[in-house]
Order: C-alpha cells, then sequence, then structure tokens
C-alpha cells in the first residue's frame, strides 16, 4: 500500500463528513441528517443551559423552577404568535416588491418556519434563497431578497435600540453600562449615514470586484429596502410586520422574567439587552443559533438588571417557544418546499453561475 493510498482514504472520508456541513441546495436531507442537527441542537441549547445554570446556581434555578407564573408563560408564548405573524407579513413583502413572486399564506408559512428551524446548519437565510428559487426567480434575484429581509430586520431594530440607549443615557442610569449603551448610541447613527452616503454608488460597487463589490452586494438588500420605502402604501406591511416580531420576541423574552419572578428592568434597557444579547439575528446564525444564544442572551439580560437565575429560566421557556416548539412545522415545511422546488426549477432562469 502507498503513502498516497494511505493519504486518499482518511481524506476521502473526510470530505464525506464535511459534505454534511454543506447546505443542500434542495432541501434534501435525509431524515437521519435532519436528526442529526436536531440532535446536535438539544445537545448545545441544553448543554449551554445547564452551564449557566450552574453558575447562577442549581439551588436557586430550580426553586424558581418550582413556582412559575403560569399567565406569564402563556402571554411569552402569545408574543410569539405575534412575532411569526409579523415576520410573515414582513417577508411577503419583500418577496414580491419589485415584481417578485406573490406568496400564499401556505408557502408564506412553510418559509418562515423552515428558515428558524435548528436543522438549517448554515442559518435560515442560506434555506430562505433556496425557498425563493423555487418560486421561479433566478439565483441572484432571490439572494438579493434574502439580503433585503435581513437588512430590513436591522432597519427596524436598531434605531429603536439607538433611541432606548440614548434614554439610558439621558437619564444617567449604570444598568447597562456605558460599554453596552455607547456603541447603540453612536454607531447606529453613523451607519445610517455611511450606508445612505454608501447608496450613491450602488450600481458601480455592484459590477466591481475585491472588497468593492462586497459592500456592493450588502448595499443590494439595503436597496430593497429603498425600494420598499418608495412605495410605503403599497409595501408599509413590511416594515409594521417587523416591528409585530420585534414586539412580540421582545415581549415574549419579558413574560418569561415575570414567570420567574425577576427583577424587572426598564424597558429601554431590556431592548439594549435583548440586541446585545442576541449579536446576530437568530434567522443569521447557524441551528438558529443554538447555544450561542443560550451563553449570551442570560448575561445581557443580567447586564441590564435582570437576576441570573430567573433569567436562565426566562430564556429556556423563550427558547422552547420559539425554537422547539415550532420544530414540527418548520419539518414540514422543509418537506413542502423541497417538492415546490423540484415541481418548480426548470422555471428558475440559470442566469447566474452562483
Amino acid at each position: 500500500m502507498s503513502g498516497s493510498d494511505v493519504i486518499s482514504r482518511p481524506s476521502s472520508k473526510l470530505k464525506s463528513a464535511l459534505s454534511l456541513l454543506r447546505p443542500k441546495g434542495h432541501f434534501n436531507h435525509a431524515a437521519w441528517e435532519l436528526a442529526l442537527y436536531i440532535g446536535l441542537g438539544v445537545a448545545l441549547a441544553m448543554g449551554t443551559t445547564v452551564a449557566v445554570a450552574w453558575a447562577a446556581g442549581f439551588g436557586d434555578v430550580l426553586h424558581r423552577l418550582g413556582h412559575p407564573r403560569a399567565l406569564w408563560i402563556s402571554l411569552a408564548l402569545a408574543g410569539q404568535v405575534v412575532a411569526y405573524v409579523g415576520y410573515m407579513l414582513a417577508y411577503r413583502e419583500v418577496a414580491r416588491v419589485e415584481r417578485g413572486p406573490e406568496l400564499g399564506v401556505m408557502k408564506l408559512a412553510a418559509v418562515v418556519f423552515t428558515g428558524f428551524g435548528v436543522f438549517v446548519a448554515h442559518g435560515g437565510f442560506s434555506a430562505d434563497v433556496v425557498a425563493l428559487r423555487g418560486t421561479g426567480i433566478s439565483r441572484r434575484e432571490a439572494r438579493i431578497r434574502v439580503m433585503g429581509l435581513g437588512a430590513l430586520e436591522y432597519v427596524v431594530l436598531a434605531p429603536a435600540v439607538c433611541i432606548s440607549a440614548i434614554i439610558i443615557l439621558a437619564h444617567g442610569s449604570n444598568k447597562p453600562n456605558l460599554g453596552l449603551t455607547l456603541p447603540w448610541a453612536i454607531a447606529v447613527p453613523l451607519g445610517f449615514v455611511a450606508t445612505f452616503c454608501a447608496l450613491r454608488y450602488h450600481p458601480k460597487l455592484s459590477q466591481a470586484g475585491g472588497w468593492r463589490g462586497a459592500i456592493g452586494h450588502a448595499l443590494d438588500g439595503v436597496a430593497v429596502v429603498r425600494n420598499l420605502l418608495r412605495d410605503p402604501f403599497k409595501h408599509g406591511h413590511a416594515f409594521a410586520g417587523m416591528g409585530l416580531y420585534w414586539i412580540g420576541e421582545i415581549f415574549s423574552l419579558v413574560a418569561a422574567l415575570h414567570a420567574f419572578g425577576s427583577p424587572r428592568p426598564a424597558v429601554a434597557a431590556l431592548i439594549v439587552g435583548y440586541a446585545t444579547g442576541y449579536a446576530l439575528t437568530r434567522r443569521t446564525l447557524p441551528l438558529a443559533g443554538a447555544g450561542v444564544v443560550e451563553a449570551l442572551l442570560p448575561f445581557a439580560l443580567v447586564w441590564v438588571g435582570a437576576s441570573l437565575a430567573p433569567a436562565v429560566l426566562a430564556v429556556f421557556i423563550y427558547r422552547f417557544f420559539n425554537l422547539w416548539l415550532p420544530l414540527i412545522p418548520s419539518v414540514v415545511g422543509m418537506r413542502t418546499l423541497r417538492q415546490d422546488h423540484e415541481e418548480n426549477r426548470h422555471l428558475a432562469p440559470e442566469r447566474e453561475a452562483s
């Protein structure tokens, strides 16, 4: 046996293993692959939750777990219902702007639930590209609309966080501290101004290569938001829907905190803490942020005035409602999209090679 044979065998096995981490273009994961991703998500989320609970003190966590307030848990679930409905409204408008595809309610629900699924290894936006390709638009058009969806998330959330940070600074509060509030208060306005100025050069940057091309591609998403703003009477639901999404998300987390008797931080502080704890939105993160959110969000809540023990439980309930409870409709939605994509892929023009 030659040395090259010895090297090639492990190499082929490694390539096979790494192929599991590549996004499947047509949602064609086998059942065992879905189970693997879901199991990995469960392990990351539960392992992180147990570790943070240890830091908070198992005794305190178990005591609060034994005395929940059922009404607030129900309200946390209601907040997630509002969040999902809001995201569906926003998604529909982003998809159909500039003569894009009209998505029916069932298709819309399938796309949104699938993109939030824990089994999407490369983040929900990668699944969105494939789903929109199934409507018959080109790969480039699908990617631009998905980037527009991501831009819309931040365009709605970032100003709210910025205003909240300014309110905290104006009141001289030390919860949260300057390390959390100043970046939001300063960076968001500067970022909006820089983006507005860069949009003037968007056509040239989109055709460029290298780092200029990368900026141009990012501005493609911002241009989608600009197109939504140009016809607010027709596409205003995009902003209203995304606003409902963030309100539902934050309310759900606040209700979960109340359910376990946490001191209630000020609303402005909660908004800053929520945005800081996520770092990236969960549709952006691999495996819907399993493990990452459970690690960051409890401590972000502590930084804004909550206690760690109820914060751990609050994040657990919040994540159960926004990630694990929708798992079944997410899997069903993925299978629906796979079938739809296979039926319609011949309609999608292959104008872009990537």
